[in-house]
């Protein structure tokens, strides 16, 4: 007795999503190799469509130094050589993975760099 029901893509015994029909007269789920005849998926019309992302200039153009260590989230820190708020992060696994990350910090006004041993 079947446990599931619904549309005719998936196995009515375990749910799984069933292979494209081939040359066989049966179509077998993958996972529980139930058999189900091909005739059954006469009516069905399979349709595919590929969507490509656009390209934009970012990724087409490889990014300086300079803008590449000022991207990034913004954060309220205030920059021990120009003392003005603003400072852009990342982090990195410099040490082993059971020490904490490395954060980098960059000011945004006078791009002066520290880091941060969490």
């Amino acid at each position: 007795m079947s446990c599931f029901s619904g549309e005719i893509n998936f196995c009515v015994e375990c749910g799984n999503i069933l292979p494209v029909p081939g040359r066989e007269n049966t179509i077998t789920c993958p996972r529980c190799y139930f058999k189900i005849p091909v005739q059954e998926f006469t009516s069905q019309v399979i349709k595919s469509s590929v969507v490509f992302n656009p390209l934009d200039q970012s990724s087409a153009v490889a990014d300086s130094e300079e803008d590449a260590e000022l991207k990034g989230p913004v954060i309220d820190r205030k920059c021990s050589r120009c003392n003005k708020e603003g400072m852009v992060y990342h982090t990195r696994q410099m040490r082993s993975a059971d020490e904490g990350q490395t954060v980098f910090f960059t000011c945004i006004h006078c791009r002066f760099q520290e880091k941060e041993d969490s």
